[in-house]
């Protein structure tokens, strides 16, 4: 029964709600006017240009030549270089392992010979190295009355 009398109570409600209700009216105009001046001032930060120093490789090991290289940049300017240097120590011992394969092992200790120290090493074991096809003792009195045809001392910077 209290289902009966609370719907008829509910309509009345939002109809009489809805009648008396009245509207909101709003009249409302803006005018709006700017003026701007702005100056800026953008810095960009970037880093410089960047020399690269050439990539120098041998892909065969049984060369005698040693990349080298280099690069220098600054704001303005870059460079870079690279090139070959022969060893010329490492060539004496290709030389000298190549005749001694072949048999030629007077001529194979003559080419080591041509480095000061093999040949200091030499004449301090007593066995001169080779020279114009003189071994032995014979060879030792060629260098001993020629001493400016022995090889150069190497400057070291020790």
């Amino acid at each position: 029964m209290l289902k009966n009398k609370i719907f008829p109570i509910i309509t009345v409600m939002l109809f009489v709600g809805n009648v008396f209700a009245q509207p909101i009216v709003t009249d409302s105009t803006t005018r709006s006017t700017s003026d701007s001046t702005s100056n800026s001032t953008t810095t960009i930060k970037s880093p410089p240009p960047t020399a690269v120093a050439p990539n120098i490789t041998s892909l065969n090991n049984d060369l005698c030549a040693v990349g080298v290289s280099g690069a220098a940049q600054t704001q303005i300017l870059g460079i870079a270089i690279g090139g070959t240097f022969v060893d010329k120590n490492c060539e004496r011992l290709k030389l000298s392992k190549t005749l001694y394969d072949m048999g030629m092992k007077v001529a194979a200790v003559s080419t080591l010979c041509q480095d000061e120290r093999v040949f200091t090493a030499m004449m301090n074991a007593g066995t001169p190295w080779p020279v114009d096809g003189k071994i032995g003792n014979e060879a030792k009195v060629v260098w001993e009355a020629n001493p400016d045809r022995q090889p150069q001392k190497i400057k070291s910077k020790d």
